[in-house]
């Protein structure tokens, strides 16, 4: 996990980009190679930039500046990833947009997988282990996540709850101690009802975690462990659309940890939800 994937991370974060920021995007997209063999003034010239706008679109993407991104990046040119994304054309058949929308979706899963931080995903399973309430939080699209995260995690026997109003999420962040945990999930981490939400939650001594797609986010920056996840745009169809994928399969993965850590609690409570409904009368 972890690899640095510079191409995706560009991509993904394309949207947040300022105006001059995105003309660096554009060139780095358009011809890697020549990138990895030119200088930071270079760059900036050829543009019509400033050095520091390039450091700061380097800094951006959570590079230590120039440099760290050039290598970043040789390591995409020379093991370059197979580039299954294509445009959704209004020509095309049925069929074809089905086969690009899958071909989209196993993109995000692969750079997202690529992108994940070992030490982040560790930090957010043990955190989740030792909670004794856990709390999701989303907005929108968000909130469907959310109450995703909270239908897999009611299973594990540890207290579960989620909510996507956000009066009910002040409410409910405000009852919240240093032994819960919340989870707050942003496509783009700038919501700012969600930002006071994990405030009030943090006077709390709340421990937080963030699932976002911009680890330079509001979000991801104020929570205590940011987790990330990659998304390209595509024609008719957001990159918050695709990021849904890797949001599903990041909440998945973290709570297979946890159920594998539960062992037999967890077991125990799984065969009891799957009784009471298997005997549900109608």
């Amino acid at each position: 996990m972890a690899a640095s994937n510079c191409l995706a991370k560009i991509r993904s974060s394309y949207g947040m980009l300022s105006e001059k920021e995105k003309k660096i995007a554009d060139m780095i997209l358009e011809d890697p190679q020549n990138i990895i063999h030119s200088s930071i003034n270079e760059v900036a010239d050829r543009l019509e930039v400033a050095d520091a706008t390039v450091f700061r679109f380097c800094k951006r993407l959570g590079f230590k500046g120039f440099q760290a991104l050039k290598i970043a990046l040789a390591s995409d040119v020379v093991g370059p990833l197979q580039d299954i994304h294509e445009t959704i054309l209004e020509t095309d058949s049925p069929a074809q947009v089905a086969e690009k929308v899958f071909q989209s979706n196993i993109r995000t899963l692969e750079d997202t997988r690529r992108m994940l931080d070992e030490k982040n995903f560790q930090d957010a399973v043990d955190c989740l282990l030792s909670a004794a309430k856990i709390e999701f939080y989303g907005n929108g699209g968000s909130g469907i996540i959310a109450m995703d995260a909270h239908h897999k995690f009611i299973r594990t026997g540890k207290q579960s709850i989620a909510y996507t109003d956000t009066h009910f999420q002040l409410m409910s962040a405000s009852q919240l101690t240093e032994r819960d945990a919340a989870v707050f999930i942003s496509h783009s981490g700038t919501n700012k009802d969600l930002l006071q939400v994990l405030s009030v939650a943090k006077e709390n001594g709340c421990r937080t975690i963030s699932l976002t797609d911009y680890a330079k986010s509001p979000l991801s920056e104020k929570s205590d462990i940011s987790l990330h996840t990659i998304a390209t745009e595509t024609e008719f169809r957001s990159e918050a659309l695709s990021s849904r994928i890797a949001q599903l399969s990041v909440i998945d993965a973290l709570y297979v940890n946890v159920m594998m850590a539960g062992k037999e609690a967890a077991k125990e409570s799984l065969q009891r939800m799957r009784s009471a409904i298997s005997e549900k009368k109608f």
